[in-house]
């Protein structure tokens, strides 16, 4: 997949800079050749499909909202400043597992044999779209600092995100911010704001610009 990258880069005039540490943001850079100011974000997406609701997948993180992403300028744990960088976008992949206990992983195989053997992955879609159009209001793995994307495919395909209607300004606001301010709760206590309806209340925003996830829709 890569050469195919690079020479697409180069026929439209960027060249393609990887990123310097395997913790960096983003997996790859579009510099424009001849005006390294221009750049895109491009990160490697891919998720498998839920095989008993095969029309959602189990989700993937779609980078931090940590220091560089609080900080536009910052250059920890990043290739470029994240403000740099005219758009971010996520190249993905979604795939069936295949059974694997049809799958003997311990035998050998001989080098005439590779095109017999098995696949453990099929049915592969392939998609790209700016992250904050896939973005949920959730975070990506357990205690890290990592957005979550949303799961119904056919929404990820088509960049229905939870911030799809609000725009992008909405996206970095909110993870700027998630779960750092304080209100009540109704019961006398307070809470974290933690979901996207909450935030956008606070902010005085439009709630129905709020795009649900559909996990229980085909």
């Amino acid at each position: 997949m890569f050469p195919k990258i690079l020479h697409f880069a180069q026929s439209i005039g960027y060249k393609v800079v990887l990123a310097e540490y395997q913790n960096y943001y983003p997996d790859i850079s579009f510099v424009k050749a001849d005006n390294e100011a221009i750049k895109f974000a491009v990160d490697f997406k891919t998720t498998y499909r839920n095989s008993k609701k095969p029309h959602l997948c189990n989700g993937f993180t779609l980078g931090s909202h940590g220091a560089y992403f609080e900080n536009r300028t910052s250059t920890k744990n990043i290739q470029f400043p994240y403000g740099s960088y005219s758009g971010h976008f996520c190249l993905g992949i979604i795939y069936d597992r295949t059974d694997g206990a049809t799958i003997d992983e311990t035998k050998v195989h001989r080098i005439d044999e590779l095109q017999s053997i098995a696949s453990v992955v099929k049915n592969f879609q392939f998609f790209v779209t700016e992250k904050w159009k896939i973005a949920s209001d959730k975070g990506g793995s357990g205690n890290t600092a990592n957005i979550g994307s949303i799961n119904n495919i056919a929404d990820i395909i088509a960049g229905r995100g939870m911030f799809s209607k609000l725009g992008e300004n909405w996206f970095d606001e909110y993870w700027m911010n998630y779960r750092k301010i304080t209100i009540q709760d109704g019961r006398g206590g307070t809470k974290k704001i933690a979901t996207l309806r909450e935030f956008v209340a606070y902010k005085n925003g439009d709630i129905s610009l709020v795009v649900d996830k559909r996990n229980g829709e085909e």
